[in-house]
């Protein structure tokens, strides 16, 4: 029998998704709660990884296993074995075709910056603080030039071990609220750092130190030296992933 569920968790708690020597990491963590549940060793593969300090509002996962138990069963168990930093949305049994990864048809990341002269008090484990004005409509225009199929080789991290920078960004929309300037940005999938960086360049463009028309020089030079520095791990957060209608999973809030 194959489950999928949804996660949300606040990643500063975390060394990030992927189980490593070092914990604790959320696979991990996740893990552990499961395997008490189903009184046997559970192996959970993720949507997709995100990295030390990023949080994930609805992170979808899927595991085997041959213990039966009823969906509300699965849902309060494991989060009375986890920690407060995450707690088990939704479950669901799927078809054995369903993969948390390779199902996803799109994931969608936000990522929110504090843009006053004083630092934030309340949220600022998901907020990134810059003191200096941001100009949201020009990093607006700016990110456009990123949106269709494109080599995000200037968008990467040197560590990043995909097989090739090819991605298609389906929108990317940088929107202000007050004190608090939004990047949202969709895609097929993204590379190791994609987002961050990204936002490390808007981030150049909204202060006045490089010109609206530099975000797209940077998407055809291809070299990550020339661009923005990464922009801080807690200020991003995985929004949904998304997956064919057929699978029926749950939306982000929906609780079901």
């Amino acid at each position: 029998m194959r489950i999928a569920m949804g996660i949300e968790y606040d990643g500063t708690a975390f060394l990030g998704w992927q189980t490593q020597a070092q914990e604790p990491t959320v696979q991990a963590t996740l893990e552990a709660a499961l395997a008490k549940v189903a009184d046997q060793p559970v192996r959970v593969h993720g949507s997709g990884r995100t990295d030390t300090g990023v949080h994930a509002r609805q992170q979808v996962l899927h595991f085997d296993t041959r213990a039966e138990r009823p969906m509300r069963s699965w849902i309060l168990g494991t989060n009375s074995n986890l920690p407060e930093a995450a707690c088990i949305l939704w479950a669901k049994i799927v078809p054995l075709d369903f993969h948390a990864r390779f199902s996803a048809t799109g994931r969608t990341y936000r990522y929110r910056i504090c843009n006053r002269p004083v630092r934030p008090a309340l949220g600022r484990n998901e907020l990134t603080w810059i003191r200096q004005a941001l100009d949201h409509r020009v990093m607006h225009r700016a990110g456009q030039a990123l949106v269709g199929e494109h080599d995000f080789s200037a968008f990467r991290a040197v560590s990043c071990q995909a097989r090739h920078p090819v991605r298609r960004l389906t929108r990317l929309a940088v929107e202000r609220y007050h004190d608090q300037v939004d990047i949202l940005v969709e895609g097929n999938a993204f590379l190791h750092h994609m987002v961050r960086n990204i936002v490390g360049s808007l981030i150049e463009v909204g202060q006045g130190r490089q010109p609206e028309g530099w975000i797209q020089q940077l998407l055809q030079g291809r070299d990550r030296n020339a661009a923005g520095a990464t922009a801080p791990a807690h200020g991003l957060c995985l929004e949904r992933v998304s997956y064919p209608k057929a699978f029926e999973l749950a939306e982000p809030g929906s609780g079901q």
